[in-house]
């Protein structure tokens, strides 16, 4: 069982890392939505960083609903910018 956790807590996170850098790489949308996601990501990997120095009740509430905002968030931006992107290609 618990390499099954494991390697979900991995592919979770490399999940929400992909998200938030596609996310940050987008030109087309204004900073701030760009830089949200990123920004949480790094927020939750700090929470998860107090985990070894023996805070583990902050990240245990902080980090997952973070990363799973980052990647909902990630997600929006990244499927209005795929629906826009057929719009404007129907249109032509």
């Amino acid at each position: 069982m618990l390499p099954a956790v494991l390697a979900f807590g991995i592919a979770f996170f490399c999940f929400a890392l992909w998200c938030s850098v596609t996310v940050a790489r987008m030109r087309d949308i204004p900073t701030w939505r760009r830089v949200l996601p990123i920004s949480l990501f790094l927020l939750a990997a700090g929470a998860s960083l107090l985990r070894a120095f023996g805070i583990p009740e902050v990240a245990n509430v902080v980090a997952f609903p973070l990363n799973l905002a980052v990647v909902l968030l990630s997600l929006r931006e990244i499927r209005g910018r795929r629906s826009g992107r057929e719009g404007v290609a129907s249109r032509h």
